[in-house]
Formats: C-alpha cells, structure tokens, sequence
C-alpha cells in the first residue's frame, strides 16, 4: 500500500516521536481527555510526517470507522451482557454462593477464582464497584485480612482485563494485528491462570503483613455504614431467611426480585467464551469445508458468540429474575452511554494507528528492529509499557503499540500474532500510578494512602504484567 507522505526516515522517526509526545502531554500533563489528545497527536504526527492534512484527514477517518465497525460492536455487546448479569444479581449471586463456601486460608483462592470468572464480561471499574464491597465485609467479619482478600480479586480482575477478549485493550490489538480472536482467547487464558495465582494470593500473602490496613468502616458508591445482615450473608451467614432463595442465594436488595440462579449466570457467562474457544479448537482440529467446523466457525464469530450471550442472558437472567420486557430493554439499552468514553478513545486510537501505518512510520520502525535483531514480541511490550507509564492509560499504551508493531504482523505467523497481542496488553498493564484512573478507585475503596496503594496495587500490576509476558514468551517457545 502507498504511504501518504514522500518523507525520509528521520523525519518519520522525528514525526512518530513528536505525536507519540504530543499524546502523552496532552493526557499526562494538559489532564486532556484522551479522545482529544489521540486525535492532535494524529495531526502532529502528520503534519510532521509532511502529509497533506486532506490524506492525514482521510487516513484517521479510515482508522476510526474500521476500528468501531470491528471492535466497537463488540465492546457494546459484552457491556450489555455485563449489565444484565449486574442487575439482575446474576453476579451477585456467583460471588455470594462462593464467598459463602469457603472460608480461612482459601477465601484468596476463591476470590482471585470469582474475580477473574466475574471479569470475563465486566469492565474493570465495573468489577472494583461488584466486588470490593464484598471483600470489605468478608474482611470484616474473618480474620483473614483485607489485603490478603482484596489483592486476589484486584488481580483477577486486571488480569482478565489486559489479557482476555472480549475486553477492549485486547480486541483493539486483535484488530490491529488481525490476530485470531480465538486462538488469543485460549493463549490469553492459559497465561492469566499463572498469573492470577502469583499477582493475586501469592502476592497478597507476602504484602498483606508488610502494609497493616484497617478494613473501612464505609463500603459502596454512597457511602453508607453495612447493614448488619448483608455483613452476616457476606460472611457466611444467611442474614433474613425471606431474603434467600432456593438455591440458598441472596435475593436482590429491592426484596420482590429473585436471583437468576447461580448456574444460569454461570453458564450465561460462560457462552460466548466457549463459543469462540469452539471455533479456534474446530479450526486446529477439524479440516476445512467440514459441515460441522462450519456451523461452529459461524457461531464461533465473535460478534455472533456475543450477540448469542445477550440474547441467552435476556432469558437466563433478566426473565429469571422477574425484569419484564421494557425493564429488559432498559437494562440493555442502559449499557451503552457508560461506555461512550471508551469507544470514543479506542475509535481515535483506531485513526492514530492507521495514521502511524499510513505515513510509513510503522514499517521505519520495523525494519529498525529487525536490523537490531530485535524480537516483535519484545518490542511490542516495550513500547506499550513506556506509553503505560507515561499516560496512565492502558487503552492508548495498547493502540500505540499495536500501530507501531503492525508491520511485523506480516512476518508472523497465526499463533504468533495472538501471542504478540497478549505481549502488548502485559505491558499495558504495568506499573498504575497516580496517573490513572484505577489507581485513585483503589486507593479510595480500600482507603489506603498514596504510599500504601503504590506498595499493593501499584506493584501487583506490575507483578502481572512481568509474569504474563514471561508466560507469554514461554508459549512462544512452543507453538
């Protein structure tokens, strides 16, 4: 493909670095929204480039609209299935039966278990608001500890967030590359097991007794003091028999609502995973022009596999659960605007990468790292790590990455590509600091310090990321 500017290597390398600069600052310092800041650093980067603003214009444009149409529908579908399993008390339901099971040393096992199980279709900050609740009042009445507790389920979470589709830093990367979502899927969950146990219970054992936090009094986004037979359930308990269904789950909090049942939610969310897990397995096993590869292949699409999950969750959920037609529909349709920002910015980062292609930028790169016998896996968790850092933002160190990385996709083969996926979204996710969002969530729903918070969950992120990219870098060994 032709590039849209004539110019020579050093001006492309002069041109990434200042749009590269111009993004980070925007974010970092000018404390801009990232939607703005990926779409000037697009026009820097182009101008500099020396490209006509009209093909810079188009180029971005491009990038944007092939970004939404490919993963923007995808984000959309799981935040609807994530908001039917939240409402309904699909996920309530899961996280109780389990908490209520176990008890003493293995509540960190089952919570870093039911975390990463939670987190398959719940955003990150959707997760922290579910879950950390929960392990405050476990916290309150065991002796467990908040931070023995707490760090398992913020690593499931993070973990399924930066290595697992259908979350968003990894469909932009599989988009990107034009990765097999599939085969990313089950390479992604081989690597998050290993990683959940070492960032999560591991971990939390030896920071728990190095940082004394006192569990919070308060708990939940208003704030108000526990009511005495929520921390009794929580705990173990039953709290009001009335409240119980027959499954021996919690009813919602409105009284009249009946939990979906924990199977139900569990298959529910289980669905499109197995789906797409179905359909990288067919494609390894099965041979082509198979009738029954086919009809998994079909299913197996991922917007297939989640428009399937949401229509199942619409009954399994939402009509087990007592919500009628319009309340369904509301609940759906009430998934979308939280979700704007987040496909805003991975719609810019979409325009900003094929601008880095475009311009050449990209290939400049690549051939530099060939030439320095650089591997692309390397490379690519390099490069997401140094714009993690600097911006805070997970979403945008991934779309830079995988813009920059792109020319190496054509060297590499299927299995590869997905493993430099799940390279890019491991270091995304190291080191938070106070420069992003999740950090300042954390710190406030534990109420620990800025110290304390950089010592637990500043350093597990950045457990999870060393430790997937050295899973990452084991299976590259091997397929």
């Amino acid at each position: 493909m032709s590039t849209i500017t004539d110019a020579g290597t050093g001006q492309l390398i002069v041109a990434a670095v200042l749009g590269i600069a111009a993004v980070v600052v925007l974010i970092a310092w000018a404390k801009w929204h990232p939607f703005l800041a990926l779409i000037i650093g697009t026009g820097v980067l182009g101008l500099v480039a020396g490209a006509a603003p009209a093909k810079i214009v188009t180029s971005f444009t491009s990038g944007l609209g092939n970004t939404v149409g490919s993963v923007g529908v995808l984000i959309a579908l799981g935040s609807m299935i994530g908001a039917l399993l939240t409402e309904t008390g699909g996920a309530d339901g899961i996280v109780q039966r389990i908490v209520t099971r176990v008890s003493g040393s293995a509540l960190p096992w089952a919570m870093a278990g039911v975390a990463a199980l939670v987190g398959l279709p719940l955003f990150f900050e959707i997760g922290v608001v579910l879950l950390v609740p929960i392990v405050v009042l476990v916290a309150r009445r065991t002796d467990v500890g908040l931070l023995r507790i707490g760090i398992p389920a913020l690593a499931g979470l993070s973990v399924l967030h930066g290595l697992v589709p259908p979350h968003p830093g990894p469909l932009v990367a599989i988009d990107s590359l034009h990765a097999d979502l599939g085969l990313t899927l089950m390479f992604g969950l081989i690597c998050a097991i290993p990683t959940v146990i070492v960032a999560g219970p591991v971990f939390a054992n030896f920071i728990a007794p190095r940082v004394p936090l006192a569990v919070p009094a308060l708990v939940g986004s208003g704030g108000g003091q526990v009511p005495d037979a929520d921390a009794d359930r929580a705990a173990g308990g039953h709290g009001d028999p009335q409240d119980l269904d027959a499954d021996g789950t919690p009813d919602r909090a409105e009284g009249r609502r009946r939990n979906p049942g924990f199977w139900p939610a569990i298959l529910t969310v289980l669905l499109p995973i197995v789906l797409m897990l179905g359909r990288a397995v067919a494609e390894l096993t099965l041979p082509e022009g198979n009738g029954f590869r086919s009809a998994v292949e079909v299913l197996g699409t991922p917007v297939v596999a989640l428009l399937f999950g949401v229509l199942v969750a619409m009954w399994s959920l939402a009509y087990r659960a007592g919500f009628d037609r319009r309340e369904t529909s509301s609940i759906v349709g009430g998934a979308l605007p939280p979700i704007a920002g987040i496909l805003l910015i991975v719609a810019a980062g979409g325009g900003f990468k094929q601008v880095l292609v475009d311009s050449g930028v990209g290939n400049v790169i690549a051939d530099a790292a060939r030439d320095a016998n650089l591997n692309a896996l390397v490379l690519g968790f390099l490069v997401a790590v140094g714009i993690r850092v600097a911006t805070g933002s997970a979403t945008v160190a991934t779309i830079t990455a995988a813009g920059i990385v792109t020319p190496l996709a054509a060297t590499l083969d299927k299995p590869e590509l997905s493993l430099l996926v799940l390279a890019i979204g491991s270091g995304s996710l190291f080191f938070s600091h106070v420069n992003d969002a999740g950090f300042w969530l954390v710190k406030e729903y534990f109420g620990m310090t800025v110290g304390q918070t950089i010592k637990t969950w500043s350093v597990m992120e950045t457990i999870i990321s060393v430790v997937g990219f050295a899973c990452v870098m084991l299976l590259s060994l091997v397929v």
